[in-house]
């Protein structure tokens, strides 16, 4: 049963002149893993971040740095969550995220579909 769903969309110069202007957001936002790739795939990530916590209904329990998304050996993009975002999330009934992301024409969207049974 699909629980909830999110979407956001990125605007890439927007997100790299804001992370140019204030490089701490970097740590603050993404785990080290993610912080070695190019800025139009961090703001992919950040979408994806975002889409997540709208599936989630708020950002109670949720830390930035909890959400990494990884890629699997097909390329595909997923979730890898950790301590109290894993939490909120298995709290939620969510067995199951799907995401998907894009980045083109300077902008970058995710879009989450999250699966399991209502608690």
């Amino acid at each position: 049963m699909i629980i909830g769903t999110g979407i956001d969309l990125v605007d890439i110069p927007r997100f790299e002149r804001t992370v140019e202007r204030t490089p701490k957001l970097l740590p603050r936002l993404f785990t080290p893993a993610e912080q070695t790739l190019r800025l139009s795939s961090l703001a992919a990530r950040y979408a994806a971040k975002e889409a997540l916590i709208k599936t989630l209904g708020g950002s109670d329990g949720v830390h930035w740095t909890e959400i990494e998304i990884a890629s699997a050996a097909s390329g595909a993009p997923h979730f890898v969550l950790s301590g109290s975002t894993a939490a909120a999330v298995q709290a939620k009934g969510i067995t199951k995220l799907h995401l998907t992301l894009t980045h083109d024409a300077g902008l970058a969207a995710a879009f989450v579909v999250a699966e399991g049974e209502p608690l």
